[in-house]
């Protein structure tokens, strides 16, 4: 399988997204509204209706899961032992880490969920929505927990205002409880979902920026190093030692290469740090996955 033309429809949207930002009148203005409308709104919808419209086996998840969790708190650990690292650590800012970090184990959920049908049809939708709803917790707790620390916000505000945190548990939860979206309404909830992702997409690329760039280098290239290089060899390893499927271990390889959150930067800007440099980061992120994707799905695959 040619997997660099398979990701070309999504780095495309991306690019699309850079260019009418940069160089028409639909600029940065424009664009944070769409951001906010596609994460306040539209994602949500897609992660609910995609654990919602089909039964989830959790036995048959179970090593997917576990491995995903373990993947996770290893990259977690990881981005936050870098400032108590021989050499390294002393180039590195302390409150410029707090709101960076988590550049290292976030994840791009649209570019996700765009992926993994392509990659193995329903099945690969279902498995990256249960990877999601477990992930998207976890890693938000990471996140928010040192930002808050250090910038003396509260911690569960900022953890239950989360829209992916509630799409998310709302959504496992009715599944396991057996509820099930009514077939006039599956309709409407799909082309939301189509929408939240050609949007996001494009949301991804009119954020990019590289000016701040020039600041914090030992701990930027840290983070990328991490997120796309280290993590994707973890996943190899974990998908081996839980024996996944062939089509577990694709989606486990996938989702462990995809450029960082892209609403990373809006997280720390809101919580009173430098939003600019960890933009940089997402934009370098971004790029740096039309790489690591293909090297994680054709040469560690």
């Amino acid at each position: 399988m040619n997997y660099a033309q398979l990701l070309f429809p999504d780095f495309s949207l991306i690019l699309c997204g850079y260019v009418l930002c940069r160089y028409t009148a639909l600029n940065r203005d424009v664009w944070h509204q769409v951001e906010t409308l596609v994460y306040f709104f539209l994602f949500p919808v897609l992660l609910f209706h995609s654990i919602l419209k089909s039964p989830l086996d959790l036995n048959a998840a179970s090593n997917l899961i576990a491995a995903g969790v373990c993947m996770g708190l290893i990259a977690i650990a990881l981005s936050y032992s870098l400032p108590y690292w021989p050499v390294l650590g002393r180039f590195i800012d302390r409150r410029e880490h707090a709101g960076a970090a988590q550049v290292a184990f976030r994840f791009n959920s649209f570019i996700a969920l765009a992926l993994a049908e392509r990659l193995a049809g329903p099945e690969g939708l279902l498995l990256i929505s249960v990877l999601i709803g477990v992930c998207v917790p976890m890693f938000n707790i990471a996140a928010v927990w040192p930002m808050a620390r250090h910038a003396q916000s509260n911690f569960w505000r900022e953890l239950v205002r989360n829209p992916l945190i509630l799409a998310t548990v709302s959504g496992l939860t009715l599944n396991y409880l057996g509820f099930r979206i009514p077939h006039w309404l599956d309709p409407s909830l799909g082309r939301i979902g189509a929408a939240s992702l050609a949007l996001g997409l494009m949301s991804a690329g009119a954020g990019m920026q590289l000016s701040s760039l020039r600041q914090g280098k030992a701990l930027g290239v840290s983070l990328l190093a991490l997120r796309h290089a280290v993590v994707p060899v973890v996943a190899v390893l974990l998908a081996q030692g839980f024996a996944l499927s062939e089509h577990q271990t694709l989606v486990l390889l996938a989702f462990s290469a995809l450029p960082t959150a892209s609403t990373c930067y809006v997280l720390a800007a809101r919580m009173g740090y430098n939003g600019a440099y960890v933009g940089a980061l997402v934009t370098l992120s971004t790029l740096l996955g039309m790489v690591s994707l293909p090297f994680a799905l054709a040469v560690l695959h």
